[in-house]
C-alpha cells in the first residue's frame, strides 16, 4: 500500500514547497492550497489522509478552518497539524483545543515533522 496524501495548506509559497519537496522525498504524496477556501475544496476532492495548516492564512485563519472542517463530514475526520510560526506557548493549547492533533513551530525540522506525521498516520 502507498503512502498516505497529505494536504498542505499554506499562504507562503516557498514554505509549501519545501514541505512538499520534503514529504515527497520521504514518499507522501502532497497537494497544496493557499488559502483556507481552496484548502477546503481541494480536501473534498482529494480525500487526504493529513492536512497540515498554518495558522496564518489570507482569507482565515488556521482556527476558522478546522471549525469549517469539522461541520463538514468527509473532512471532519482527517487529522490536522498545525504547522505555524506563532508562539507553541500562546497557540499550542488552542489548537489542540480546536481539533489539531499536532502542532510544530516553523521552521520545522525533518526529523520531527516526519515523526510527528507518523505518529499521527499509523501504517
Amino acid at each position: 500500500m502507498g503512502k498516505k496524501k497529505i494536504l498542505i495548506v499554506e499562504d507562503d509559497a516557498d514554505t509549501a514547497k519545501g514541505l512538499s519537496v520534503r514529504l515527497e522525498a520521504a514518499g507522501y504524496p502532497t497537494v497544496t492550497a493557499a488559502d483556507s477556501k481552496s484548502g477546503i475544496d481541494l480536501a473534498l476532492r482529494e480525500t487526504p489522509d493529513l492536512i497540515l495548516l498554518d495558522l496564518g492564512l489570507l482569507d482565515d485563519n488556521g482556527f476558522v478552518m478546522m471549525k469549517k472542517m469539522a461541520a463538514i463530514e468527509p473532512l471532519s475526520s482527517i487529522p490536522v497539524i498545525v504547522v505555524t510560526g506563532r508562539s507553541p506557548q500562546a497557540y499550542k493549547e488552542p489548537a489542540r483545543l480546536a481539533g489539531a492533533a499536532g502542532f510544530l513551530q516553523k521552521p520545522v525540522d525533518n526529523e520531527e515533522l516526519l515523526a510527528v506525521i507518523q505518529k499521527t498516520l499509523p501504517d
